[in-house]
């Protein structure tokens, strides 16, 4: 009996700078769709990201890559730190043709994708910021420990199959590597410096972030094109526990259309706009 693929997503290899490197890819994008791709998280692969990314395939052009040093891509002595990872994209979007295209990140793909912006800006068309991580928040170690065990019990056992095999794979030295680049990097400096209609999606149980009115105040400081989205009932991997509401999110957000709920959605499950940058496309009604 064949085996029954892991991804309604096409699994593929490529090789860039001599090093393997494995990704997911739309099996039969529409010749004319804008081109996604989502950035994993610390230690993890893109695996967990499917969930989401598939229920936006049919509508973009997706990739969802494992970057090198992280899940079944090979490793390289350089790809631990944020600026190294965002080159390293850039690096897989040369490799597949990819002039431009709307970045989708959890966690720690979050300041990869402020860092590619930062140095390619004309190279993405939005950003989309999912529960981002790094920061005084997180720090030192033993908080973000602290954090990530708190968050554990809040996610779906699932993710705990698919989280655990990447997280060995990934090693505890490059783990502590990973963790002080992650800290360091001034992700704040760089979501206020961003000139692109920015999405930031945070889980109202999520105890890697600061409260999102917090992150609403910190943002109205500036003259910002943000859209920050509170999503009540998520906690941290967004992209994993709640793929059905985020995909809305995302695709409401790329059409530039109100944020509403769908009455189909569980009772527990609502989100809310807490902040709109005064230069942030101004919503569409529908039809």
């Amino acid at each position: 009996m064949p085996r029954r693929p892991a991804s309604a997503l096409a699994e593929k290899w490529t090789r860039i700078d001599g090093v393997d490197v494995f990704y997911r890819e739309s099996p039969r994008p529409p010749a004319d769709a804008r081109v996604m791709a989502h950035v994993h998280g610390f230690g993890l692969s893109g695996r967990y990201l499917l969930p989401t990314a598939e229920r936006l395939a049919d509508e973009f052009h997706t990739y969802v890559p494992d970057l090198p040093g992280f899940g079944r891509s090979g490793k390289r002595r350089d790809m631990l730190d944020i600026p190294d990872l965002a080159r390293a994209t850039a690096d897989f979007f040369d490799d597949r043709g990819v002039e431009k295209a709307t970045l989708v990140g959890n966690s720690m793909g979050c300041p990869v994708i402020l860092e590619f912006a930062h140095h390619y800006p004309e190279r993405i068309d939005r950003a989309v910021l999912v529960s981002p991580a790094g920061g005084l928040f997180n720090q030192p170690l033993r908080r973000a420990i602290r954090q990530l065990t708190t968050d554990a019990p809040r996610e779906p056992v699932k993710m705990a199959r698919v989280a655990v095999p990447d997280y060995v794979r990934f090693g505890v030295p490059s783990t502590t590597r990973m963790f002080k680049a992650l800290v360091s990097y001034p992700s704040l400096e760089r979501l206020l410096e961003l000139r692109i209609p920015t999405l930031v999606v945070l889980g109202e149980r999520d105890p890697l972030l600061p409260h999102a009115h917090r992150v609403g105040e910190i943002a109205s400081q500036t003259d910002t094109h943000v859209l920050i989205v509170l999503l009540e009932g998520a906690a941290h991997a967004i992209n994993f526990s709640h793929p059905e509401q985020l995909a809305h999110i995302i695709r409401t957000f790329m059409d530039d259309l109100p944020m509403k709920n769908d009455p189909a959605w569980p009772a527990d499950v609502r989100l809310y706009e807490v902040h709109r940058g005064a230069h942030h496309p101004p919503a569409k009604d529908a039809g």
